[in-house]
């Protein structure tokens, strides 16, 4: 039986609280029983990310859909909204771009999965490499949603409601400018956007070497919106990359048209989707903080430079 890391188990339960407990105390039968269920066996040491659990496979009999080697890894996600689309995901686009999908069971929210190695996009040093790949992705990972996703438009709403919100409570925390262009950008953007399935959570770590292909994407939200809002996602993500550089608007200004290229999208909308999350950004900062900085001066310092990002792509 598998061992839970305790670093996974205090970060689950920091976050969803004490109803985590039951789930937690199962999680080993429960992953005991989808291996015996799907023919594997442990192969490696166990991983974790944000929401759930990797555990390394090989599979007894990889029949006709699964790997040739047998090599795979099980992924079980606490059960969350923000879960149950992911494999979704991985089916429309069938190996495409990101790690195929062998097995699913959605009731227990676990999948069998193409195993990639656990070295990241973010890892590799470069930050062009790093906004060139997302973005070539991003373009392979654009196809026509399957229907039952959620539309990213139907949140624009809440988005906006969410966003004046924050901007009065945190009154003065950003120019009226800034706010105003991010509203902007949800009314004139947010309510249509295209019938495109998109990953919704594209960056540099959720990006994964591969042997199939060079660099395969994991963990997607299986949203269909517009593929612009990943390029904000990246931008986002990347902002402790932009702090350190010598003047970093210019390099995020670099960074969004390198983007733009690769993934073939109207850089315009990709600045205003990336404008747009680091405003939000920067309100969440203040209300929630972030899982690396809760308080102190590194919070500080991201807050900070999530303000100078929303201010250096408000045009």
């Amino acid at each position: 039986m598998i061992e839970i890391p305790g670093e996974f188990e205090q970060t689950t339960r920091a976050r969803e609280g004490e109803r985590s407990v039951p789930w937690l105390e199962q999680l080993p039968v429960l992953v005991q029983d989808l291996m015996r269920r799907w023919g594997c066996v442990a192969d490696g040491a166990v991983m974790f990310g944000g929401v759930g659990v990797i555990v390394p496979v090989r599979l007894s009999d990889a029949g006709e859909n699964g790997p040739g080697d047998g090599r795979a890894v099980l992924k079980v996600s606490y059960p969350h909204p923000g879960n149950v689309h992911e494999p979704d995901a991985f089916a429309a686009w069938g190996g495409h771009g990101a790690v195929q999908l062998y097995a699913r069971d959605d009731a227990r929210f676990a999948m069998l999965l193409e195993r990639a190695h656990p070295d990241t996009l973010a890892e590799c040093g470069d930050p062009d490499e790093m906004v060139t790949v997302a973005g070539q992705l991003s373009r392979r990972l654009a196809v026509p949603a399957p229907e039952g996703l959620p539309r990213q438009s139907a949140r624009a709403v809440e988005w906006e409601e969410r966003l004046l919100a924050d901007a009065a409570e945190f009154d003065g925390a950003l120019p009226a400018r800034v706010v105003d262009a991010a509203l902007a950008t949800l009314r004139e953007l947010g309510p249509d956007q295209p019938e495109v399935l998109i990953h919704g959570d594209l960056h540099p770590r959720n990006i994964l070497r591969a042997d199939r292909e060079p660099w395969l994407a994991v963990d997607p939200k299986g949203y269909v919106g517009d593929p612009a809002w990943d390029g904000g996602t990246l931008l986002k993500s990347m902002g402790l990359v932009f702090i350190g550089a010598d003047d970093p608007a210019k390099e995020v200004h670099r960074a969004l048209d390198l983007f733009a290229d690769a993934a073939e999208l109207d850089p315009e909308r990709v600045r205003r989707w990336g404008q747009l999350h680091a405003v939000e950004a920067a309100y969440w900062a203040r209300r929630h903080g972030f899982r690396r900085a809760r308080g102190g001066p590194e919070l500080d310092r991201i807050t900070a430079f999530a303000g100078y990002l929303a201010e250096a792509l408000t045009v």
